[in-house]
């Protein structure tokens, strides 16, 4: 964030957490972290169910906490359905006070130890807190919530964007139209007159992105680009380069393009497939500086933040393109859908995805890729970077 807005008490820092995730918690841990006097970023787990899963979760947030550079002070946070009430005293106190203790021995400043029940608001080290809780008012009241400047909504829940929207009838219909004129070969060329420049994929991505998805006529331009764009991404070099033109811009997806079509024409010459030759080149260490490159950022082995604002706009782009695609063409773009929430620290909307990935086509490699990789609790290394130094880093 780059306005200030100071929290003057818990309740103030409690408003202020849905605007700093970009969702509003629910059953969840959340670990606000701070560098210094300012907030560096925030973990969330779902709440242990047992209480011997607490040991390896805290493990588990400690850790990812002590990777995060500068980071020196850290606020817990439970948000539970739980009741004071119920519980008669805070809620989830053993888990925030095994937390506590853990965060301070790995040297970290634990400012406070919060919880908001469903029937009120606690602190773990304040003494003063009612058996009963605060007032949930108190949070809903804050003028700390009131100062935040006009930002994006914030969503329901932290799997919100990994749910797709409402099928549009005529958008689908218009989209199927345009399909079934690219597949036809008397009508291929008459498609790619009508796109012009956004027949090349690099333009066509970044026209997605100035132009979010509206409207549903069978002749809008909406239409044509989101069949184009879902029949490109059958092609897993050419929805790869895509991927990272979203989160990277246009020379990073000049660049990938580039490289697919390479790949291609060495699998060509050597008889191969494009997986069997990527799969033979990694092996032998014969791979390229650009695919190396390439191969990095896709893991999030790299620095260099994607833009947020990008993957925003990406992840609306290719959550409508999935709601609406015909067939089984909503998998690419569910792919798509997931890597880019990943890639924003969201792995529980990219989980939801990935789901819906599988659940369609449970033999698609990328689909099947991703559900082990995100799945083993991989984080991109960008996601470790104080934003204030990564600006200049190459990838």
């Amino acid at each position: 964030m780059t306005t200030i807005i100071r929290a003057a008490a818990a309740h103030d820092l409690l408003a202020l957490v849905p605007a700093l995730a970009g969702f509003a918690p629910e059953r969840s841990i959340v670990c606000v972290a701070f560098r210094g006097s300012r907030s560096a970023g925030l973990l969330r787990h779902d709440l242990p169910r047992r209480a011997r899963d607490r040991p390896s979760l805290v493990s588990a947030i400690v850790g990812t906490l002590c990777r995060m550079p500068g980071v020196d002070a850290v606020v817990p946070i439970a948000y539970t359905d739980r009741t004071f009430e119920g519980s008669r005293g805070l809620p989830e106190r053993a888990l925030l006070a095994l937390l506590v203790r853990r965060a301070e021995q790995a040297g970290f400043d634990v400012r406070d130890a919060l919880c908001r029940a469903a029937d009120g608001w606690g602190s773990l080290l304040d003494p003063a807190t009612p058996a009963g809780g605060h007032a949930l008012a108190m949070i809903d009241e804050s003028p700390a919530a009131a100062a935040l400047p006009e930002r994006e909504p914030v969503h329901a829940s932290s799997t919100a964007s990994g749910r797709l929207p409402e099928r549009d009838v005529d958008l689908s219909a218009a989209i199927a139209a345009e399909l079934a004129a690219f597949d036809a070969l008397e009508g291929i060329g008459a498609q790619l007159d009508r796109l012009g420049d956004l027949a090349d994929p690099v333009a066509l991505v970044e026209a997605l992105l100035d132009e979010p998805p509206a409207g549903a006529a069978s002749e809008s331009p909406t239409a044509l680009r989101l069949a184009w764009f879902l029949h490109l991404a059958e092609r897993p070099p050419v929805r790869d380069a895509m991927m990272l033109q979203f989160a990277f811009g246009p020379v990073v997806g000049a660049a990938a393009h580039d490289d697919a079509v390479e790949t291609a024409e060495r699998a060509e010459r050597t008889g191969e497939t494009v997986d069997e030759l990527v799969r033979r080149e990694l092996t032998d260490g014969a791979e390229g500086e650009v695919s190396e490159l390439l191969g990095r950022l896709l893991l999030g082995r790299s620095t260099v933040r994607p833009d947020p604002g990008r993957v925003e706009r990406a992840l609306e782009v290719s959550r409508i393109a999935a709601a609406n695609a015909p067939g089984d063409l909503h998998v690419a773009p569910l792919c798509i859908a997931a890597w880019l929430a990943w890639s924003l620290g969201r792995g529980s909307a990219a989980g939801a995805l990935i789901d819906l990935a599988v659940e369609a086509s449970p033999g698609h490699s990328m689909a099947t890729l991703l559900s082990a990789f995100i799945g083993s609790g991989a984080l991109p290394e960008w996601a470790f970077v104080d934003p204030r130094s990564s600006s200049r880093r190459r990838p």
